[in-house]
């Protein structure tokens, strides 16, 4: 476990990143948290929460360090908690080792730890020094942060087209716009994911499992946006995989009598099925997303995927739920007659055009990935 490293509180905090990005995707809805001990310029304990609900970071990293703890340095991505959850306070573990210096990332957003946690500490006589590497400690829990704040999850809209913006031939064939390298990668997304959203013209053209079958990982929840309940009871997404699924329809029924009963009809079907249907309001007769981001919250689904559907990615870009956007742009071109990647969102004028700030490009086989942020009201 010893080990020489260095003294800077920059680079010890990198190795408390590090450790931190290995729980996203399983800790939900908790955060992802690292954190280092440190004693005479050796690492004398490291762990990070593997799972919500067992113990977290700095317990791990106090295991570790045993006895040694006393007179240490900790440091650690997120305010240590002060209040008891799934688990005790870890400020109580913290003072109870009698480490001497604490090492925070970043504060913890949650209204009833932020900022009381390190008063805790101070209080206790321990020196506390926050911002250490900050942004980076925000990155990794922007879900997180989304969520405690909001109490709705944290939208990424994953679209893959051609150079030229298209995501199916006019036929409708897209098996497949981008190579396998870019499949892996959405699958792994899919996997650091709570939930992945599709539209139900997605399912009734491509008929998917959305599983994470190319990766190692826990399959997301499934939440398919059906107003009409049109989904066929043979479809795949609700056969495949261990996430369960969530059908979202709208409360309008029909006015005839006999509408009401097939569509009562199929949700009963769908119930026998192991689908959890929820009815919500309708916005242009189509299901109001952010009501049913609303819903999800409650259901404590940090993270959201969007997928596929040029329909449910224009409805869900106007209705502003979208909060990241990762683009795969394969080098294809298929022209005028093959399928948008995105509807019609009203824009007619260039300066009116939606714009991803702190975006990044990676490259993913033959294919390009750009990612950004959207903050946008049309």
């Amino acid at each position: 476990m010893k080990s020489e490293i260095g003294n800077r509180k920059s680079e010890i905090m990198k190795i408390a990143v590090t450790l931190a990005k290995k729980g996203i995707g399983k800790t939900s809805p908790n955060p992802a948290v690292g954190a280092v001990i440190v004693k005479n310029g050796r690492m004398i304990g490291k762990g990070y929460h593997k799972k919500a609900g067992l113990a977290h970071a700095e317990i791990n990293a106090l295991l570790g360090a045993g006895v040694q703890a006393k007179g240490a340095d900790m440091y650690v991505t997120l305010e240590p908690c002060n209040l008891f959850g799934r688990t005790p306070p870890c400020t109580d573990a913290i003072i109870k080792a009698g480490i001497k210096k604490v090492f925070i990332g970043m504060k913890d957003p949650n209204p009833l730890i932020a900022g009381n946690g390190a008063r805790q500490l101070r209080n206790a006589g321990i020196t506390v020094e926050s911002g250490i590497l900050e942004n980076e400690c925000k990155d990794i829990n922007e879900a997180y942060i989304k969520y405690i704040t909001t109490k709705t999850p944290f939208v990424t809209l994953k679209l893959a087209s051609t150079i030229d913006g298209r995501i199916a031939t006019c036929t409708g064939e897209s098996k497949w716009i981008t190579g396998r390298a870019s499949r892996m990668f959405v699958h792994r997304m899919r996997a650091n994911a709570d939930a992945v959203m599709v539209g139900i013209g997605t399912i009734l053209k491509d008929n998917p499992e959305l599983t994470v079958r190319l990766v190692k990982g826990n399959d997301p929840v499934k939440i398919v946006v059906d107003s009409r309940l049109r989904i066929p009871l043979n479809a795949r997404v609700l056969n495949s995989g261990e996430g369960g699924i969530i059908v979202a329809t709208t409360e309008n029924r029909g006015r005839r009598s006999g509408i009401r009963e097939q569509k009562d009809k199929k949700m009963r079907a769908l119930k026998d099925k192991g689908a959890d249907i929820l009815l919500l309001p309708s916005q242009n007769g189509m299901v109001d997303l952010k009501a049913l981001m609303k819903e999800l919250g409650k259901k404590e689904i940090a993270s959201l995927m969007i997928e596929g559907g040029s329909t449910l990615a224009a409805s869900a870009i106007k209705q502003g739920i979208i909060d990241k956007a990762a683009i795969f742009t394969a080098p294809k071109i298929l022209g005028k007659e093959g399928l948008p990647m995105i509807g019609d969102l009203g824009i007619r004028r260039l300066k009116h055009a939606i714009r991803l700030s702190r975006f990044e490009c990676k490259r993913h086989g033959e294919d390009i990935l750009v990612e950004g942020y959207l903050n946008c009201k049309l």
